[in-house]
């Protein structure tokens, strides 16, 4: 078995030999990476790998791609492929693809090579390495074909990149002590959703009442003392054997968007459940209380009224939220009463700050930054501030037909005219973003003017004077296009959150473990809300991020990560945690 010492020791055409399957038909990767040795760790290795790719000419990173066979193509059937694409191809079953797949995928190289001019490139054992479906190699197939060049050879260098590390993991016996664990986790927990057809996790629904008992079930068995709190909270503490331990709590919410993802937060709640079951399997002990919470509520899919959870942890739960309905009629209240919740104990899930020793958060970054860098992690340096509101729109429904249109009062007009000005004015500064992400014409028909409109607001920005500005400049443009177009209108605040900075302290603990773990530390804001805002108020908070697959999409079924990125994660948080300096 070759192991890393080797690689470190022998000479440089060995190196390269025992380096030939990782890059398909490419030495000159594993020729220039070997004057980087030695290598600390495989993360090293993997990563000088990986940069030789990057710093590479567009020819011979094009050669590179097209060093690589089409899936289920001619040399495919013929047996002319290495060894390893063989072994990859075969664990999707591509080798048994029927008459239909097969015909399917011939004509989707077609089309790809005709518009690209270089094979389509998928990692197909995935993200857990297990394999990916000749289902979803289709689909994936089918969706990036869609893609512009420049961007799908970017792809396909990850996806290659991707290989590669899957193929050095072989190749190395590399153990993932945590991430097949988390991901396996993952798709369990997305088994139980509000939409057969898609993940929607809202806030007590029985979906989200089975979440909630598995997270207390996997707590308890990883060796926390665990509970569910009066509202949703899962709750567990890994206790120290010091004297007077303070506490560090870290976690993440629960609950999803609809047809969202099976990362987002989750993936907060279910790593470090993982480490604690690693410390505990060794009996090993921190001189502080490590407190694992999953956040019931998050996203305010379902009332809302977003934080829920973690704002009961800070003591700030707005009691008059319990009387606020869903889209049934159904009060917040009667919800958690359902659920067997006493809302009369919420306010004693406040913690006392005194106790605490700060919050952590690992989330998938829920974007492309470090995907495009290929870099598995990033430290949070603050978490956007975000203002939202919901407005509505009130014109004069007429006959589309009979009505100049120098009389009209189109609400549906007004809307469009609005979502144009935020997206003109968050435009002119770099961290402010501005999203309208619902709207809606109540009863519209095709034959009348739109009377009334319904629409959202979204605003953010990593500087709280930006933000209120852009929201100042938005709601006096929509009182201007109102008043010239005759509209009455009402704007709802839903939500208004500080920015929050990460503590200075806890950034730079995070990145020393980072180094440690053999990657370069790189930092990054993050323009998502996250449940750290939240703890902000009590406590110092930091947060990791890690790479989000697919061009960064998330809240959506295709969000994606690795069992590597997981692994790297908690091994990260792992020794965090063990060097933890209060």
């Amino acid at each position: 078995m070759t192991t890393l010492p080797d690689l470190n020791s022998c000479d440089s055409a060995t190196f390269v030999e025992r380096l030939r399957g990782i890059y398909e038909h490419s030495p000159w990767i594993p020729e220039r990476a070997a004057a980087r040795r030695p290598f600390a760790n495989v993360t090293a290795l993997k990563l000088a790998l990986q940069d030789v790719v990057s710093a590479a000419t567009l020819d011979e990173q094009l050669g590179l791609i097209r060093a690589h066979p089409e899936l289920a193509g001619k040399a495919a059937v013929a047996g002319q492929l290495t060894a390893e694409s063989t072994s990859e191809q075969a664990r999707s079953g591509l080798h048994l693809c029927s008459a239909e797949e097969f015909a399917t995928l011939h004509q989707l190289n077609a089309d790809y090579n005709a518009k690209f001019g270089f094979p389509f490139i998928l990692a197909v054992k995935g993200p857990t390495g297990q394999g990916l479906t000749r289902q979803s190699v289709i689909a994936t197939f089918a969706r990036r074909l869609k893609n512009q060049r420049a961007d799908e050879i970017a792809e396909c260098l990850r996806q290659i990149k991707r290989i590669a590390e899957i193929r050095l993991n072989d190749l190395l016996a590399v153990p993932l002590a945590f991430g097949p664990a988390i991901m396996q986790w993952s798709e369990d927990l997305a088994a139980w959703s509000d939409d057969e057809n898609a993940l929607t996790c809202a806030y007590m629904t029985p979906a989200h009442r089975q979440t909630a008992a598995q997270l207390l079930e996997w707590m308890r068995e990883a060796g926390m003392d665990a509970h569910i709190d009066a509202v949703g909270n899962v709750t567990g503490v890994y206790r120290s054997d010091a004297p007077n331990a303070r506490t560090l709590i870290t976690g993440s919410h629960y609950d999803t968007v609809r047809n969202g993802g099976k990362y987002d937060g989750r993936l907060g709640i279910l790593l470090p459940i993982a480490i604690v079951r690693h410390l505990h399997q060794r009996g090993e002990k921190l001189p502080f209380n490590l407190e694992v919470i999953g956040f019931a509520e998050e996203e305010g899919v379902r009332f809302k009224s977003t934080f829920l959870g973690s704002t009961a942890i800070t003591g700030r739960f707005n009691l008059s939220l319990l009387d606020q309905t869903d889209a049934d009629g159904v009060t917040m209240r009667d919800a958690l009463l359902a659920a067997g919740h006493d809302v009369a104990r919420i306010p004693a899930i406040a913690r006392n700050p005194a106790d605490l020793l700060g919050f952590v958060e690992v989330h998938i970054e829920q974007g492309p930054v470090l995907l495009e860098r290929d870099l598995a992690l990033g430290v949070v340096t603050a978490i956007a501030g975000s203002s939202r509101y919901l407005l509505d729109l009130t014109g004069l429904a007429s006959h589309a037909g009979t009505t100049p249109m120098t009389m009209r009062k189109d609400a549906a007009a007004a809307a469009a005219e609005i979502v144009l000005l935020v997206e003109q004015r968050c435009a002119q500064a770099p961290s402010l973003v501005g999203t309208v992400g619902q709207l809606q014409v109540p009863n519209g028909s095709v034959n009348v003017i739109p009377g009334a409109c319904k629409l959202s607001l979204d605003i953010r920005a990593a500087d709280d004077a930006v933000r209120l500005a852009a929201v100042r400049d938005v709601t006096d443009g929509i009182a201007a296009i109102c008043a010239r177009r005759q509209i009455e209108f009402t704007l709802q605040p839903l939500l208004n959150a500080s920015a929050a900075p990460c503590a200075p302290r806890l950034m730079q603990q995070f990145g020393d473990a980072i180094e440690r773990a053999g990657l370069p530390r790189f930092d990054l804001l993050s323009g998502a809300g996250h449940d750290a805002m939240a703890m902000a108020a009590i406590t110092d908070v930091a947060m990791l991020f890690t790479r989000c697959g697919n061009g960064g999409i998330s809240h959506n079924p295709l969000e994606t990560m690795t069992a590597d990125d997981a692994d790297i994660a908690a091994r990260v948080l792992l020794d965090f945690l063990r060097s933890y300096r209060a």
